[in-house]
């Protein structure tokens, strides 16, 4: 049975955000109704909001949620009703990276996620008086009160622990801490950089200080966040809008560069100067993502002291282990990420996203 929820739907490229009543379809053999207690507010809905991206519109975004099972199809196993929910994204569960525990690299992970807008059989899950509308965003589109959700955008969590707590876990806390421990990997005495203190990169910050990672510098051009970097785990700071960055860096590491970095805001100049600033064998994490097409230029002999430079996506997550250990880290005070959070409800979505644009809020999280 289809069923009618409110949702924030952006109508055109461009346009805010603007509540209205849909209907969800009726939930398929691996799908589940969700009702949604929170939301992230992330970049890439933003990007995709602005028109930047080839996602159909109108539409309804948003893939950090989590709330609680209503429904389920006859074919989900993995949760039940009355279970609570982080939702991450989909995938499609048989391809070789599916198979070998890297979903986030799926062979049809843009159009199922990013993209498409529609399930993989073309159908759609949200529809306005009769017309679909873009949906399936994430395999979830978050931005409503109730979402028709794929099964493995489906991770239990521990219900001891607020919804709203935890709802950035689904993307954005994901990446920043996969990159750092999934691709990095930081051994005994290792310097990781963070190029930019938003919602990733203090995410990184904070899985950095969880390793043996001995130096762990923050970048970025506010203060404020730079402040907070430092109670969250980094040993240095580095206030790019005052310092030459490669100064900087050299200085704080002896001349010997940088073992790991990570690259989070999407400015390919700053991503040249964080390649620049790897010492040998050192890796750069490639998780800003600027708009399509957009190429660097890199000094090709300095790569031969065996320095990488790595695309990441949604931090090379399997989400059914790693976000319920990123639950119990939260429930346990070592991964505070309350301290990166603004609630706003979910009404107030558009001023959630003027505080998030003007740098107010590092990670706003709509509550319902």
């Amino acid at each position: 049975m289809s069923l009618t929820t409110r949702a924030a739907v952006v109508e055109s490229g461009g346009a805010p955000f603007t509540l209205s009543d849909v209907t969800l379809d009726e939930p398929g053999p691996r799908e589940a109704v969700v009702r949604m207690v929170a939301t992230g507010l992330c970049h890439t809905d933003l990007g995709v909001a602005s028109g930047g991206l080839p996602f159909p519109l109108p539409g309804v975004l948003g893939h950090e949620g989590a709330g609680v099972v209503e429904a389920v199809g006859s074919a989900v196993t993995g949760v039940a009703p009355g279970d609570h929910v982080v939702l991450s994204f989909t995938s499609c569960g048989d391809c070789r990276n599916c198979d070998g525990g890297h979903p986030a690299y799926c062979a049809t992970w843009l159009p199922l996620n990013l993209i498409g807008g529609r399930r993989a059989d073309g159908t759609s899950t949200i529809s306005r008086d009769g017309e679909p509308l873009g949906g399936h965003f994430f395999g979830q589109s978050s931005f409503a009160e109730r979402a028709l959700v794929d099964e493995r955008s489906l991770v239990r969590v521990d219900p001891d622990v607020p919804l709203e707590s935890i709802a950035p876990l689904g993307c954005g806390v994901q990446t920043g801490v996969g990159a750092v421990w999934n691709v990095l990997k930081p051994v005994t005495g290792a310097t990781i950089v963070v190029l930019g203190a938003g919602a990733v990169g203090l995410s990184a910050v904070m899985a950095a200080a969880l390793t043996p990672a001995t130096t762990i510098v923050a970048v970025d051009r506010l203060g404020e966040r730079l402040a907070l970097a430092k109670e969250l785990g980094a040993t240095h700071t580095v206030d790019a809008g005052e310092q030459d960055l490669g100064e900087a860096l050299a200085a704080i590491t002896g001349g010997r560069g940088a073992d790991g970095v990570v690259e989070t805001t999407g400015n390919v100049s700053v991503l040249r100067r964080g390649v620049d600033a790897l010492g040998a064998r050192g890796t750069l994490v490639v998780v800003g993502a600027p708009p399509f097409g957009t190429e660097v230029s890199l000094d090709v002999n300095g790569l031969l002291g065996g320095k990488r430079v790595v695309g990441l996506t949604l931090g090379d997550a399997e989400t059914q282990s790693f976000i319920p250990a990123l639950v119990r880290l939260v429930k346990e005070g070592r991964l505070p990420l309350h301290r990166l959070i603004s609630t706003y409800p979910f009404a107030d979505i558009d001023q959630a996203v003027r505080d998030m644009g003007a740098g107010k809020a590092i990670k706003p999280v709509l509550t319902f």
